[in-house]
C-alpha cells in the first residue's frame, strides 16, 4: 500500500505542476514582457509624450531603456538640459535631487551599453542616447530632437520616435533657460519633471 500511495502522490504532483506551468504560460501569452510593438509613455509635468521604438535598428538600446523604465529608474528625473532648436535631454538620476544640480549630466545606471549606430536619422521627435566622448559610454541619459540634427547621424544611437505629444515636446523645448556652469544657454529655469515612463501595448494609448 505505501508504494501505491507514493506513486499516486508523484502522479498528483506532476499533474499539479503541469497545470501550474500551463496557467503561467497562458498568463505570459496575455501579458508579454518584451513585445516588439510596445511603446513608452513619458509622463511629464508638461504633459505626455508617446515614443515608438525601433527594435530592428537598436534592439539592445531599446531593451535597456525598457528595463530602466520598468524599474522606475526615470521616475522623478528632469529634463536637465534644454537647447532651443536642438534637443531636450533627460534620464540622469542625479537630477532627482535639486541639491545635486552641479552634477546634472553626469549620472547613469552604473554601467554603459555598446553603441548601435544605425540609419535612422536625427529628425524632430527622434529619441537618441546621450553619451560621453567614448561611443560606448551611453547608459540611461537620452535626448529628444527639436529639429533635424544631421551632424549627429551615425554618431549617436537613435532608437525611436515620438508618435504622440509633439505639442508637449514643443512646450518643453520652449522652456526658459539660463547659462549653465559651462556657459551654455541650456539650464532650465524651472524643473520639467518626468513623473514616470510606462512601457505599454500600443493599443492602450489613445
Amino acid at each position: 500500500m505505501p508504494f501505491v500511495s507514493m506513486k499516486f502522490s508523484i502522479v498528483l504532483a506532476v499533474l499539479l505542476a503541469s497545470a501550474a506551468f500551463a496557467a503561467e504560460e497562458k498568463k505570459e501569452e496575455k501579458t508579454p514582457m518584451n513585445s516588439p510593438n510596445e511603446v513608452a509613455v513619458i509622463k511629464t509635468s508638461e504633459g505626455d509624450m508617446v515614443v515608438q521604438f525601433w527594435t530592428d535598428a537598436a534592439p539592445n538600446t531599446v531593451e535597456n531603456f525598457k528595463k530602466l523604465a520598468r524599474q522606475g529608474f526615470y521616475d522623478g528625473t528632469i529634463f536637465h538640459r534644454i537647447v532651443k532648436g536642438f534637443m531636450i535631454q533627460g534620464g540622469d538620476p542625479n537630477s532627482k535631487d535639486p541639491a545635486k544640480e552641479n552634477s546634472y549630466g553626469e549620472g547613469g545606471p552604473g554601467y554603459n551599453i555598446k553603441a548601435e549606430f544605425n540609419d535612422h536619422g536625427h529628425e524632430r521627435g527622434v529619441i537618441s542616447m546621450a553619451r560621453g566622448p567614448d561611443p560606448d559610454s551611453a547608459g540611461s541619459q537620452f535626448f529628444l530632437c527639436l529639429a533635424p540634427v544631421r551632424r549627429l547621424d551615425h554618431q549617436y544611437t537613435t532608437f525611436g520616435k515620438l508618435i504622440k505629444g509633439d505639442d508637449v515636446l514643443e512646450k518643453i523645448g520652449d522652456t526658459q533657460v539660463t547659462r549653465n556652469s559651462m556657459g551654455e544657454p541650456s539650464k532650465p529655469t524651472k524643473r520639467v519633471v518626468v513623473d514616470s515612463v510606462k512601457i505599454v501595448p500600443p493599443d492602450s494609448v489613445k
